[in-house]
């Protein structure tokens, strides 16, 4: 399985989009992101329920390590955990995103924010890595606001909805990826981790 020269961070998500992400914000720091079904493919997470983004990735580490070949080579070992929190609703969805995601979509989110006094809203991105000594954990946030409706085709998940401050007026899904990764909390917390860590190298 091994056949690579170099070590690689096997970024175990059952989200493509996210392992997307992630390989494209640490290809400028010569960091190789692979699916971690690329290493092995047996691994099971139960998805914890908790409030707390960086339990939920703690919890979702240790149950990958407890099932994966113990033998790394020199591979690192990641998850992530993220969510939208809305001010009006009270941090709702946070942690439990992605449950109503699947369950309301983007346009239940609207629905909920009619009337609303405030639209401020952030999304919470917490990662958890193991480089083969121990484990370290980093979390950032992209402060911004519901929209009025869904806007933009590209992005996932409430990206239609998702306005950031720190962007020109746009939601995520109207912005090209690039654009996306220069601003979002996905994108944060994964260069606070390559500023922080000597990253396995290409």
């Amino acid at each position: 399985m091994h056949n690579e020269d170099h070590a690689s961070i096997f970024f175990h998500s059952g989200n493509k989009n996210k392992i997307s992400e992630a390989s494209q914000a640490l290809n400028r720091f010569h960091a190789k992101v692979r699916p971690f079904d690329e290493l092995q493919q047996d691994v099971v997470v139960i998805e914890p329920q908790m409030d707390e983004f960086e339990a939920i990735v703690k919890s979702k580490l240790n149950q990958v390590l407890s099932q994966t070949n113990p033998d790394l080579k020199d591979n690192w070992v990641m998850v992530e955990d993220s969510g939208l929190v809305i001010d009006e609703l009270g941090g709702f969805p946070g942690p439990y995103s992605s449950y109503v995601y699947a369950s309301i979509g983007v346009e239940g989110i609207i629905r909920l924010m009619t009337g609303a006094s405030t639209r401020s809203a952030r999304y919470i991105s917490s990662l958890a890595v193991w480089n083969g000594n121990e484990v370290h954990q980093f979390t950032e946030t992209c402060e911004g606001k519901i929209s009025l409706e869904p806007a933009g085709e590209n992005g996932f998940g409430y990206d239609p909805i998702f306005i950031p401050r720190d962007g020109d007026g746009q939601t995520f899904s109207q912005m090209k990826s690039n654009q996306k990764n220069e601003i979002s909390h996905r994108s944060k917390a994964l260069y606070s981790m390559a500023n922080t860590l000597l990253l396995p190298s290409i």
